[in-house]
């Protein structure tokens, strides 16, 4: 195996030559400490890049086996590696000429914990994939720069991140244990009929729309109040105490800039685990939880709304219902029942962003157009039913309709960002004041219809590339020659699950769209293998640029596809 004294050498002797002939360095080399693994090479310093590895054995990392010794401990420790490693990757980096040159870099995390394809660890060894800007003069090699940066500066990394006795031991377990105890309260919420819970004093709004670090200044930190409140005895934390959201239909309402959304937000994210200090570290949801919401102009492919709109004008069916540029409330009828379909168990929903003549139709709008005339079945006439037939339950965010009163299990009043339960004074004022109003959503919620992809409306090719895809964010993702927009898909919150969704759709096309299928089944296949390997099951080649995705964001991606085509 070439070393790094060889490395060093063969950087120098590059030096001043054309830039592909960094190719000549892929490979693998023994450093005291670690193997360092190029394996791949930028071609140009403009273009994406090199791709590396450091592999360091545990007998120099030294990591204590009680912190890694199940998935969601591992996870969070590969989570803390990866951390580390971009902040020193930060503090280390220099400018070293032309492009991309002098960059290390790892993909960057948010503030919460997932698992990525950053870092591994294992009894044997750990292992952390980084890219690194092989540097240049024009388009002429920088061999002497590039000897520093491979030859010193990544063994540098590796002694500030890697190494355990060089890191902080307390901070690395408390990161490690709060990511287990999140774990744990989430499995526990479904034996106390919960389907989210939120700790006593988290701190839930966020410093910007765009910066989802915790606010640091006026903070209101969250009280439960008594009647919603539960306890938990954490593994680590000890007991711990908040408001438990009931299954059920559940309402959040209050005045205006008074915290519904910012708590409806905090559930939504609540699928993940936080990191320490972040203020949502026990702020835990169902992992079956999916956001809804109206989306204008996306294309709906055979879906059968047919529970929430039927009889169009012309006689247009909607048990196969198809268009190109939904309305809002075809729009956010089609999400409610494509993330039934994924298998979603609870449904999350703020008027903010949804379709108001999807959400209500209240007794005036009756009286004057009779239901004859009009398609929709609001979603207050089929809430409860989702619920009674199928188990789904929903938590709304309310402020402008109180005819949502008579439907509601739970009531949640948010008053200055501090929570009340007002379920008693909610029916009692629908008793009080009865709109009159006529339930408009027959006896059940109706039947759904899976449906079975047609493999050849799935085209991952552009060009000469059988391959081509492009990630735009957490927004959006050019696929082969179609643009798919995920910006409304909002429980999406770092790139690289984008990258994840755009490998898996390839993947499951590959193995499993052979037009037998349903979706949920391939769902189901596909989630099955990456629980089964990792997000590497994607690829011939190491990526360290995947994050976990879960299967409603993988579905809503393809049902966003405007290639798709479908049958039944």
């Amino acid at each position: 195996m070439a070393t790094q004294a060889s490395l060093r050498q063969a950087l120098l002797q590059l030096d001043g030559k054309g830039y592909k002939a960094y190719k000549a360095i892929q490979g693998t080399y023994a450093f005291p400490d670690f193997t360092l693994k190029i394996d791949y090479v930028q071609g140009d310093p403009f273009a994406a890049p090199s791709q590396f590895r450091v592999i360091a054995p545990q007998a120099i990392a030294g990591f204590p086996r009680a912190l890694f010794n199940n998935p969601s401990r591992a996870i969070a420790l590969r989570d803390y590696l990866t951390r580390q490693f971009e902040q020193a990757a930060r503090y280390l980096q220099q400018r070293r000429g032309s492009g991309k040159s002098g960059l290390i870099a790892i993909t960057s995390p948010g503030q919460a914990v997932i698992e990525r394809t950053t870092a591994f660890v294992s009894d044997d060894q750990l292992e952390v994939r980084f890219v690194v800007g092989l540097p240049a003069f024009g388009r002429r090699i920088a061999g002497r720069q590039a000897a520093e940066m491979l030859c010193d500066d990544i063994p540098a990394l590796v002694d500030r991140s890697l190494i355990y006795v060089n890191l902080d031991a307390d901070a690395v377990e408390r990161h490690v244990d709060t990511s287990e105890d999140a774990d744990w309260l989430r499995s526990q919420l479904a034996s106390k009929g919960l389907v989210a819970f939120v700790g006593d004093g988290a701190v839930l709004p966020r410093l910007s729309g765009v910066d989802d670090r915790p606010l640091q200044t006026q903070v209101e930190t969250f009280q439960s109040p008594v009647s919603l409140q539960v306890s938990f005895d954490c593994p680590h934390a000890g007991r711990i105490t908040g408001m438990g959201v009931p299954a059920g239909v559940t309402l959040i309402v209050g005045g205006g800039y008074h915290g519904k959304s910012t708590l409806l937000r905090a559930i939504e994210q609540g699928i993940y685990n936080h990191v320490p200090g972040d203020g949502r570290e026990r702020v835990l949801t169902c992992p079956d939880a999916v956001k809804i919401r109206a989306e204008d102009g996306r294309s709906v492919v055979g879906v059968d709304i047919s529970p929430f709109i039927n009889h169009l004008p012309q006689g247009r069916s909607t048990q196969q219902f198809s268009t190109p540029n939904a309305s809002g409330s075809t729009s956010q009828a089609a999400n409610i029942l494509e993330a039934i379909e994924a298998n979603a168990q609870v449904l999350l929903v703020d008027e903010d962003t949804a379709a108001t003549n999807f959400m209500i139709r209240d007794r005036r709008m009756q009286a004057l157009i009779a239901k004859d005339q009009e398609p929709i079945t609001p979603l207050i006439d089929k809430v409860r039913q989702l619920y009674t037939d199928y188990g789904i339950s929903t938590i709304l965010v309310m402020g402008g309709s109180g005819d949502y009163f008579e439907i509601a299990d739970t009531v949640i009043a948010m008053d200055n960002f501090q929570p009340r339960e007002v379920t008693e004074q909610a029916k009692a004022i629908a008793q009080e004041y009865a709109t009159d109003r006529q339930p408009e959503g027959g006896d059940v919620f109706g039947d759904f219809t899976p449906r079975v992809i047609l493999p050849e409306s799935i085209d991952p090719s552009r060009g000469r590339r059988e391959v081509s895809f492009k990630v735009r964010g957490v927004d959006g993702l050019l696929f082969g020659s179609d643009e798919i927009d995920l910006s409304a898909v909002e429980q999406l919150i770092e790139p690289g699950q984008v990258r994840a969704i755009a490998n898996a759709i390839v993947y499951a096309q590959r193995y499993y769209l052979e037009g037998r299928r349903s979706l949920a089944e391939v769902l189901d296949a596909v989630m099955g293998d990456i629980a089964a390997s990792g997000l590497d099951v994607f690829t011939d080649r190491p990526l360290g640029d995947l994050v976990m995705c879960r299967r409603f964001e993988l579905a809503a991606a393809i049902n966003r596809l405007r290639s798709l085509r479908v049958k039944f």
